[in-house]
C-alpha cells in the first residue's frame, strides 16, 4: 500500500534524531473516533524501537528525509575539507543553533557543526581542558546521526566510518597534488 504517499514501504529514511529507519509498512489504525494512516518506521540501529508517523501530520513527516545514496555520501565526504566551521562563541546561542541543526537533519550543517566542535575540542585539549558537556553531547549526537546514515548506505560498520572518511579525504587530497 502506497496510496500516493511520498514515501513507500522499504524506503530508508532519516527520521529526526531517531536516525536511519526503514519504512516497514504503511497502515491504518483507529485513533479516537477516526482511522489514521501511519508510516511504520523501524530504526536500523535500535532494533527494539518502532515509530508510528501519521502520514497527514506535516510537522512529523517533515522530520523524515530520504537517506543519502552512497554517491551522495562520497560527494559529501569529498567536500569536507572545503566546508567552513560554524563555531558560535555565545554558549546559549550555540546551544539553540546546534539543537536546530540536529533537528533539521541538514547533513552539510551537521558536518560544519562537527568540524567546529572538533577544532574547539582540540583547542581545549591543547590547554588541558575538555569540551563543555553540552558541546560534547552535540558532537556525539551529530556524529552518531551521520555515521549511522553513512554506515547504512555504504554497508560499512559504524566503527569504521571515521577511517573510511579519512581514506576518502586522503585520496582526494592526493589527486589534487
Amino acid at each position: 500500500m502506497n496510496g500516493g504517499f511520498p514515501h513507500k514501504v522499504n524506503d530508508v529514511v532519516v527520521y529526526g534524531t531517531d536516525g536511519v529507519c526503514r519504512i516497514t509498512e504503511i497502515t491504518k489504525k483507529p485513533f479516537r473516533d477516526r482511522e489514521v494512516t501511519y508510516y511504520v518506521l523501524k530504526p536500523l540501529f535500535k532494533q527494539s524501537s518502532t515509530i508510528f508517523v501519521p502520514v497527514d501530520c506535516e510537522k512529523l513527516t517533515a522530520k523524515m528525509h530520504k537517506a543519502l545514496s552512497s554517491d551522495e555520501i562520497l560527494a559529501l565526504i569529498q567536500s569536507l575539507p572545503d566546508q567552513d566551521t560554524m563555531w558560535i562563541e555565545d554558549e546559549a546561542e550555540r546551544k539553540v543553533r546546534y539543537k536546530e541543526i540536529l533537528l533539521s537533519g541538514d547533513r552539510l550543517q551537521l558536518i560544519r557543526m562537527i568540524k567546529a566542535l572538533y577544532f574547539h575540542q582540540e583547542e581545549q585539549r591543547a590547554v588541558g581542558k575538555k569540551l563543555h558537556i553540552s558541546d560534547d553531547n552535540f558532537f556525539k549526537e551529530a556524529q552518531r546521526l551521520l555515521h549511522d546514515e553513512f554506515s547504512a548506505a555504504l554497508g560499512i560498520p559504524r566503527d569504521e566510518i571515521l577511517n573510511y572518511i579519512d581514506q576518502i579525504i586522503a585520496e582526494a587530497s592526493d589527486q589534487k597534488e
